[in-house]
């Protein structure tokens, strides 16, 4: 599998954001560069950076469906 770009949420784990690390995938990760900006401030992070967006909040369904907010992609679980 070819390495994937990410941005990962502030809420998701660093054991997490470490261990793709390890697996050579490239990882921003909100928890260290601006923690406590807003839904639509990590979207258009992860939007300018081309990464899919990995969280556990819901909150980002209703940006990317509801809202019609431009995404490349969001994972949660």
């Amino acid at each position: 599998m070819p390495p994937l770009n990410l941005l990962a949420d502030e809420n998701v784990d660093q054991p997490i954001v470490d261990r793709l690390r390890r697996e050579r995938h490239s990882v921003i990760y909100v928890g260290e560069f601006d923690p406590g900006i807003d839904d639509e401030m990590v979207m258009q992070r992860a939007n300018e950076a081309n990464a899919l967006l990995l969280t556990s909040d819901s909150d980002f369904g209703d940006l990317v469906f509801r809202q019609r907010k431009l995404s490349v992609g969001v994972a949660t679980r």
